[in-house]
């Protein structure tokens, strides 16, 4: 019976790393359909080009293909203003509505409509995942309900996520929503974390008797970096901007157009460093040596390493979903970290099934 149940843990704890890797894969993908401006290449959710597989040229759409998908994409639109005004934002919904580039369709782009047809298609399986470690979750009802509704939780706010997904293709990449979009993503990956957390117990460090100052700076820590986050997305809105008025070919002179904003993320760098080394330092006080705390540092330097490439080697694509990819990783590992540290000042329950 005892193996049974630990079967049970070890299976739900590799289940949810797994997933909580794939996500962190679909980020990756989803950095890359924006560095390529692949975006739009569905105009429309959850099909693309009203096809489950699709075209491969344009003459496979109706002459008047941009009419009728921005039409449909309108129409979407208003019904999403309808919640908003309902919800008190009124002026918002006017503006979404009122918006004459949101109505605007793209030329059809081969590459780009695969590109984000991939995207896609790897979101169903994280889909997947998700409800695998729900699936995974349901023998801790009795047990352990922290673990079963926080995967409820994180099943809910992945199809929550994809709704989200849908009114970014509608509103034709409005750069809130892709903000909103974004950090969604970072709860999921701290939702998942927290039951990777949970479910390996020789992660935790109770009983150790360590300073206060620890997790509270970790906090910081984890604040910094979304602030971070949030400048990086109105870097990144900027850049679209950019994109389209001077061109892809023109990436070494992005830099140039970019304004106040990008110089402070550039420098708040700096910020994130400092409070990095002296956590360094405080668990050096506490002779606390911790694998996550090292691969967190790790993923510091390739994220600052990344930013400096695509300030000074004008904006590499490959840099960019990079950049991101690694912004959120090290989200996800302060995260780990702080779960760690208070640990050891608050006796998490034991994992039974």
């Amino acid at each position: 019976m005892i193996k049974n149940k630990e079967k049970k843990v070890r299976r739900l704890s590799r289940f949810s790393l797994t997933t909580l890797i794939a996500v962190y894969f679909l980020i990756l993908v989803g950095g890359i359909v924006r560095s390529t401006g692949s975006g739009m290449g569905c105009p429309d959710w959850p099909k693309c080009f009203g096809q489950w597989v699709p075209p491969t040229e344009v003459s496979q759409l109706p002459s008047d293909y941009k009419e009728i998908y921005s039409a449909q994409r309108q129409e979407k639109n208003k019904r999403f203003a309808k919640y908003l005004t309902a919800f008190g934002f009124e002026d918002t919904a006017k503006k979404i509505l009122e918006d004459e580039s949101i109505k605007e369709e793209a030329d059809f782009n081969s590459f780009k409509t695969w590109t984000e047809y991939i995207n896609r298609l790897i979101g169903v399986l994280i889909g997947l995942f998700i409800i695998g470690t729900f699936w995974y979750s349901i023998p801790f009802l009795k047990t352990n309900k922290t673990i079963f509704f926080t995967a409820m939780a994180t099943l809910l706010l992945v199809i929550f996520q994809g709704w989200i997904g849908s009114i970014v293709v509608s509103t034709n990449l409005l750069p809130w929503m892709i903000t909103i979009h974004m950090f969604i993503a970072l709860i999921i990956v701290a939702l998942l974390v927290f039951i990777v957390f949970k479910t390996k117990t020789h992660w935790h460090l109770e009983g150790k008797s360590l300073s206060k100052l620890l997790p509270f700076t970790v906090g910081i820590c984890l604040i910094l970096s979304l602030v971070q986050i949030a400048m990086g997305t109105q870097v990144r809105e900027a850049i679209d901007q950019i994109a389209i008025a001077i061109g892809e070919s023109n990436r070494s002179s992005w830099v140039k157009e970019l304004g106040t904003t990008f110089i402070i993320h550039r420098s708040f760098s700096w910020v994130i460093i400092a409070a990095h080394a002296f956590l360094v330092y405080l668990l050096g006080k506490e002779h606390l040596r911790l694998a996550s705390v090292k691969l967190l540092v790790s993923v510091i330097i390739l994220s600052v390493i990344t930013g400096v490439s695509l300030n000074y080697l004008g904006f590499p694509a490959i840099a960019q979903p990079m950049h991101l990819l690694l912004g959120t990783m090290a989200f996800g590992i302060q995260f780990l970290v702080f779960l760690q540290l208070i640990s050891a000042r608050y006796k998490f329950s034991e994992v039974r099934t």
